[in-house]
């Protein structure tokens, strides 16, 4: 797969020069040919990027071919600091130079010794003072078998409770309690949401079903769910679409299942060290889960995984769970780096204020675009959904709801509010009129031209219609600027395609492709 070329001597977005040499162009090619030829289908990032990095500094990529991006996937959202955070470089060289083991089991070291004080320090109210951590394997997807296992001894039970939508990880055990299971033996429930709410009234009247939902099947004898061995959740999911829990709804989510005495487990791994705008998710809703599941930025780059768990659930017997890479002492000291960096320099208050101000201008090309059906997210978390424009006309055509941003504030079907239930969504999310179909094919679309003009971007989503955005935290105003224009621009070529009046109204305000491109990083 390579990269789309322009005619010699024409300035190309990522281009750091006029015209690529053909030395690296070729390197870059080959390399890329190699591995199409040689590794799994099951490969997935590399076939809708078919890019070479071969220096990272921040939020810049330089492939082989010498083409510069901004990088908004940031390592599916491990990359809190950004590429190689000179911090994080200096916590590897420090264990590197010392002579300390690398591979340590569950062995006591000065260095996990330090991540685990830091961890701590960083946990939920009400958590640190009585937690126990297990080291995991290297993946996330490892850290929630073992609180799986861990709920299932404590409790003697085995059925969980988890969230349509969901996604937990790809073995067999976090793969069931995923939305995509192919073979589902966990309840699953309906997880809150706007823009396609399950019962389609959205906003707190859609988060007050979902919760009267969970207990219904909790309560009611002849569900055909018996009293589970635990819940777990994702406090924002991510691979779902990018959609923001309600914190009320979290509040009543903790409450059902202390009610129940049901372990509550919270999926941290994409959501934790800052990304939403506070440390941990579930800070936003001030509950202090039973199990939090850990991965991803706690590694501070490296592969690391832990779960976190109230000590009355320390239940297992010696090597009850364990993991040979489960001593990983770069990726602590990356992490103990990581982490520290994030609490002293304020960067869960600077992602909750840049995401915020990033939400804004996205929602502004919601209102101008219409193959836009929502923008949603916490802090750097973002989802923009591509959706189909046909009907667009008629959506915006009158009718007794007011449209704002293509999306109708909540109330009934007459217009008129439904009455209070005393749940608030996380955000003032506006109830949309009818959601249009998903579209898939746009968001493949927007994604490529995001890279031609050297933006990386990552799809999600149930019907992978979702453009996501996962800047790392360090990411500056001068930098999310670039991104917009960049994404605006790539919005405004696929819209021309499907929408010509639309194309029309961005013609000449948005920046040219290829112009500024290289300097921001």
């Amino acid at each position: 797969m390579a990269v789309t070329e322009t005619a010699p001597g024409k300035a190309t977005a990522g281009q750091t020069t006029s015209q690529e040499p053909s030395a690296a162009r070729s390197a870059h090619e080959g390399i890329l040919r190699r591995q199409s030829a040689r590794e799994s289908a099951a490969r997935t990032y590399a076939r809708a990027l078919p890019i070479v990095p071969v220096r990272a500094r921040g939020l810049t990529i330089e492939g082989a071919d010498g083409r510069r991006y901004l990088d908004c996937l940031s390592g599916a959202g491990t990359l809190a600091l950004g590429h190689n955070h000179p911090v994080v470089l200096e916590a590897i060289r420090k264990v590197l130079d010392s002579g300390a083991p690398l591979h340590a089991l569950d062995l006591a070291t000065p260095v996990k010794d330090a991540f685990t004080t830091e961890l701590f320090r960083t946990l939920p109210p009400g958590l640190a003072d009585h937690a126990r951590v297990q080291f995991c394997g290297p993946a996330g997807t490892d850290a929630v078998e073992a609180a799986f296992k861990l709920v299932r001894a404590a409790t003697g039970r085995s059925e969980l409770l988890a969230f349509a939508g969901a996604y937990h990880g790809m073995t067999s055990g976090a793969l069931e309690a995923s939305g995509h299971a192919p073979d589902v033996r966990v309840a699953r429930l309906p997880y809150p949401q706007d823009y396609r709410c399950p019962f389609g009234v959205g906003g707190p009247q859609g988060a007050e079903l979902a919760a009267r939902w969970t207990e219904s099947v909790l309560d009611d004898p002849k569900s055909g769910v018996p009293l589970p061995a635990g819940m777990i959740l994702e406090p924002v999911q991510g691979e779902g679409g990018v959609l923001p829990a309600p914190d009320d709804w979290m509040r009543r989510m903790r409450q059902i299942t202390a009610d129940r005495s049901i372990p509550l487990i919270a999926d941290e791994v994409q959501t934790g060290v800052g990304r939403t705008g506070a440390f941990w998710a579930v800070e936003h809703s001030g509950i202090t889960p039973d199990v939090m599941v850990l991965s991803k930025a706690i590694g501070g780059s490296l592969p690391l995984a832990v779960v976190v768990y109230r000590d009355d659930l320390d239940v297992w017997e010696p090597g009850a769970h364990a993991g040979t890479f489960r001593g990983n002492q770069l990726a602590m000291a990356a992490g103990t780096a990581t982490m520290a960096y994030v609490r002293e320099n304020a960067l869960t208050e600077r992602a909750a204020v840049l995401g915020a101000r990033m939400l804004d201008q996205l929602r502004l090309l919601a209102g101008e675009f219409p193959v836009i059906g929502d923008v949603r997210g916490r802090g750097l978390m973002i989802g923009v959904e591509m959706v189909e424009p046909e009907g667009w006309g008629a959506a915006l055509g009158g009718g007794p709801r007011e449209l704002v941003g293509g999306v109708a504030l909540a109330g009934g079907a007459d217009g008129v509010p439904l009455p209070d239930s005393g749940l608030s969504s996380c955000a003032a999310s506006p109830r949309p009129a009818s959601p249009r179909p998903a579209s898939p094919e746009l968001a493949a679309a927007v994604q490529r031209e995001c890279l031609r003009r050297g933006l990386i971007v990552e799809l999600g989503g149930r019907h992978s219609s979702v453009v996501r955005l996962l800047p790392p935290l360090t990411i500056t105003d001068e930098q999310a600027t670039a991104v917009l224009d960049r994404f605006a621009d790539a919005l405004g070529a696929v819209a021309r395609d499907h929408d010509p009046e639309s194309g029309k109204r961005r013609r000449g305000r948005g920046r040219r492709e290829g112009e500024g491109v290289g300097r921001a990083g």
